[in-house]
């Protein structure tokens, strides 16, 4: 396989992320190195599906990754522990707040 220049096509690397079995979540496999989608695509299938143990494959160009390395978006400055599925614990707010007032922990009431 040549270019029309008579040169080998270059060799990219591609991502590979499989899915064990339906439900699972992709999972990083590995990468392979090839000159085009289709030989990428062969390449992962011998790789990470001839033993059956992947049930989906997503075949990716590194090359097309977004990268996103900035703290100020995935760490945003405001606390939003309240839209977690835990919920918002208001127990550790208050202790915080209380610490930094000076204050002590009011007594429980008597049950009458």
């Amino acid at each position: 396989m040549t270019d029309r220049d008579g040169s080998a096509p270059a060799m990219e690397p591609w991502e590979v992320f499989r899915q064990e079995k339906d439900g699972d979540p992709m999972r990083h496999g590995g990468s392979v190195m090839a000159p085009d989608a289709e030989l990428a695509t062969h390449y992962a299938r011998e790789l990470f599906g001839r033993r059956q143990e992947s049930v989906r494959l997503w075949i990716v160009r590194r090359a097309d990754i977004v990268d996103l390395h900035d703290p100020d978006l995935l760490q945003p400055p405001l606390d939003r522990s309240f839209k977690k599925p835990g919920g918002y614990v208001m127990r550790d707010k208050l202790a915080a707040a209380r610490a930094a007032a000076g204050q002590a922990k009011p007594k429980a009431r008597a049950p009458r």
